[in-house]
């Protein structure tokens, strides 16, 4: 682009940068260069730092946002290319080559600062949006973060057409014949961009929700969401980052309808050892009604058993031919009656005390119920107080807890079998 003739100068200014166009052009560049830096300090330290304060003084929000995302910090440096560039045409030995180069240059850092404060207005959207309360369950960082990233892809192509002379259809007709290229760069950021829509969309993660993802070692809260990763704050404090597209190709856990339901589950079982279970005698469930617990339980089968036997006369017989009470139903049904009385415990879900299959290790008495409160630590002290207590009471009912034998356990025999002998 040729120089244009310097406008509005004086007759005998022109005189002088005719007779003295070396000095004339050093000067006018001195002067330009100072104007341009003095602008660049003006607007950064005082017109940004007014702005800020009087978004701190405002209701809004988004202004704050705005501030603190470097927003109008960027934008200032669009000031010193426009006086730069408004200066060129009033410099007199500025060849038309050097001048049409220089004008593209700012042309394209222009650009740049566009884009780059584009990216902190995306940026102060994301802030703003994430002080909503629908935030943790729909985020728009990986959508704000998909559309910064295609401005600085458009941002370059221009910026390159602008630098070379072309016309940047023509860098992107070469950009469509590249494309095999181009998706294999950009090949984990479209999976990404698709999982995070899928992720999003179909609501199954948000920001706080608790993940377990064990093919990388993942198991605590979602703190962010972005474009391409998703950062996992685990329970011991570390931080796991997650590829977004890895959440399309493995499962994972989310526990978040465990804390919206309010019930926390336990499911363990207490290994019986099965030489110890057999028959109650008379006595002994005349025994057990010192559980108040029990009472109701014993009176109802004692009812039971009775109206039974008045129909089957051979029970009186033998008592193989009896029904009768074994200390391990009475056991169960204790478990029962105890974790009803208890007020952490939820009544209202899932409520069961079952045997499952016996084993080599005894016979699995299981505790499946749900805790009343979701905090691990409230959690993890209900559980063991129920516990604490079924170990505890378990000889009451003749009944042996099963444990391997240990290293006293064998010591203790050997020495037996020596004083024995």
């Amino acid at each position: 682009m040729p120089t244009a003739e310097p406008p509005g100068w004086p007759a005998a200014l022109q005189g002088w940068i005719a007779a003295e166009p070396v000095w004339a052009t050093l000067l006018i560049s001195g002067a330009l260069l100072l104007a341009a830096s003095l602008s660049f300090v003006l607007t950064r330290r005082y017109l940004v730092a007014l702005i800020g304060d009087l978004g701190r003084r405002t209701r809004f929000t988004w202004d704050q946002a705005l501030h603190e995302r470097n927003f109008f910090r960027r934008l200032a440096w669009a000031v010193p290319l426009l006086i730069v560039r408004t200066g060129l045409p009033y410099l007199p030995l500025l060849p038309d080559e050097v001048a049409a180069m220089l004008q593209r240059l700012i042309a394209a850092g222009m650009l740049l600062v566009i884009a780059s404060a584009l990216g902190s207005f995306m940026a102060a959207i994301g802030d703003e949006y994430a002080r909503r309360p629908q935030a943790a369950a729909r985020p728009i960082k990986g959508y704000l973060q998909a559309i910064v990233l295609v401005v600085y892809i458009a941002v370059a192509v221009v910026v390159v057409a602008t630098l070379i002379g072309r016309d940047p259809l023509l860098i992107l007709g070469g950009l469509g014949a590249a494309s095999a290229v181009l998706l294999l760069i950009f090949r984990d950021t479209l999976l990404s961009l698709v999982a995070g829509i899928q992720l999003t969309g179909n609501d199954l993660i948000r920001v706080g929700d608790w993940i377990e993802m064990p093919q990388f070692n993942a198991d605590g809260d979602v703190v962010d969401i972005a474009l391409n990763t998703v950062k996992v704050q685990n329970w011991d404090n570390t931080f796991t980052v997650i590829p977004t597209h890895r959440f399309l190709e493995h499962s994972f856990k989310n526990w978040r309808g465990m804390q919206a339901s309010g019930g926390r589950r336990i499911k363990r079982s207490i290994l019986l050892d099965m030489s110890s279970i057999r028959f109650l005698a008379p006595a002994e469930i005349d025994d057990l009604g010192r559980f108040a617990l029990l009472r109701p339980y014993l009176d109802q089968k004692r009812t039971e058993l009775a109206e039974w036997a008045s129909r089957h006369p051979e029970a009186t017989g033998d008592p193989v031919n009896a029904r009768r009470l074994t200390n391990v139903g009475t056991f169960r049904a204790y478990i029962a009656a105890y974790l009803r009385n208890r007020n952490d415990i939820r009544h209202d879900m899932v409520f069961l005390i079952r045997q499952l299959d016996p084993t080599s290790e005894g016979l699995p008495l299981e505790v499946y119920v749900f805790v009343a409160d979701i905090r691990w630590a409230v959690y993890e002290g209900v559980q063991a107080d129920v516990f604490d207590h079924l170990l505890a009471i378990a000889p009451e009912f003749r009944l042996r807890v099963y444990q391997r034998p240990s290293g006293a356990d064998v010591t203790g025999l050997a020495g037996v079998a020596v004083g024995s002998a």
